[in-house]
C-alpha cells in the first residue's frame, strides 16, 4: 500500500518534498530573526533590532574581517594551484595520472574530521603555530580538489582539435596557456574562487582543530555564540550569512553555464 501511493505521486511532488524539508528550518530561521522577543519562540511582533544590534558589535565584525580576508586568500591560492593541477592532467600524459585524478576525488569525500586531525598532525609536527597561517594552509587544502573539479570540468568540453591546431601553427605551451585555455578557462576559475570563498566561509570543523586564540573567524565565532544559547542576534547573522553564501553559490554555477 506504502509503495502504491509514492509510485502515485509525481516526480514534482518528490522534489518538493525534499526542497521543504531542506529549506523550511532556513526559512523559519529567517523569521525568528525579525521577532521582538529575545527568549520566546512565540511571536511577538516585527522588530530590526537584533540586525542593529548585529551591525553594532565590534568584536563579531573582527570575526567577518578575519573571514573575509582568509577566506580571499585561499580562494586566491586554490584557484590558482587547483587550475594548473587540472591543466596538467588533462593536457599531459606521465606515470601515475590517473592515481592522482582519483586522489583527488579521495579528498573530497573524506570526513572533514580525518583532515582535521591530520592537519593538526602535521602542524605539531613542523612546528607551525596555530593561527592565520595555519588555516590559512588547511583552507588551501580542502578547496584545492573542488577547484581541480571544476577546472577539469571545463576543460573537458573542449575540442582537442584547437591545442592541434595550434601546435601546427608553432605555438609553444606557453602561447596555448596563456591565449587559448585561460581565455576559455576564466568562468570555471572564477567558478572555482566562488566555490572555495564560500567552503572557506562555511568550514567549522577542519577550523576549530587547526585555529589558535589569536585569529577568530565567523564560523567559530558563531559556533561559540549557539553554545551560549541561540539568541536572535544569531538568528540574523545566520540569516546575513546564508544569503550572502547563497549569492556566492549562484553566481558560480551561472559562471559554469554554457553559453549556448
Amino acid at each position: 500500500m506504502k509503495n502504491k501511493f509514492l509510485q502515485a505521486l509525481p516526480t514534482s511532488s518528490y522534489l518538493t518534498l525534499i526542497y521543504l524539508f531542506f529549506y523550511i528550518p532556513i526559512v523559519i530561521l529567517i523569521i525568528y530573526s525579525f521577532n521582538e522577543a529575545q527568549y520566546s519562540l512565540l511571536w511577538h511582533g516585527f522588530s530590526w533590532r537584533w540586525y542593529q544590534e548585529l551591525f553594532a558589535d565590534t568584536d563579531l565584525w573582527i570575526a567577518v574581517w578575519h573571514s573575509l580576508i582568509l577566506g580571499v586568500f585561499a580562494a586566491s591560492v586554490a584557484m590558482c594551484i587547483g587550475s594548473l593541477a587540472a591543466v596538467s592532467l588533462y593536457r599531459y600524459q606521465f606515470m601515475g595520472r590517473q592515481l592522482l585524478y582519483g586522489l583527488i576525488f579521495i579528498l573530497i569525500l573524506s570526513p572533514d574530521i580525518v583532515m582535521a586531525i591530520s592537519l593538526l598532525i602535521l602542524f605539531s609536527f613542523l612546528k607551525i603555530p596555530l593561527g592565520f597561517w595555519s588555516l590559512l594552509l588547511a583552507h588551501i587544502t580542502f578547496c584545492i580538489p573542488f577547484v581541480v573539479v571544476t577546472v577539469y570540468s571545463r576543460m573537458a568540453s573542449f575540442d582537442e582539435y584547437i591545442f592541434e591546431a595550434a601546435k601546427d601553427l608553432g605555438a609553444k605551451d606557453t602561447v596555448i596557456f596563456s591565449r587559448i585555455i585561460l581565455p576559455l578557462l576564466w568562468p570555471a576559475m572564477l567558478a572555482g574562487w566562488l566555490l572555495s570563498f564560500t567552503l572557506s566561509l562555511d568550514d567549522v570543523i577542519i577550523s576549530y582543530f587547526v585555529t589558535g586564540p589569536g585569529f577568530e573567524i565567523l564560523p567559530l565565532k558563531i559556533y561559540s555564540m549557539v553554545r551560549l544559547g541561540v539568541k536572535p542576534e544569531i538568528n540574523a547573522l545566520c540569516t546575513v550569512t546564508f544569503v550572502l553564501t547563497l549569492v556566492l553559490v549562484l553566481i558560480s554555477q551561472l559562471m559554469l553555464r554554457k553559453k549556448p
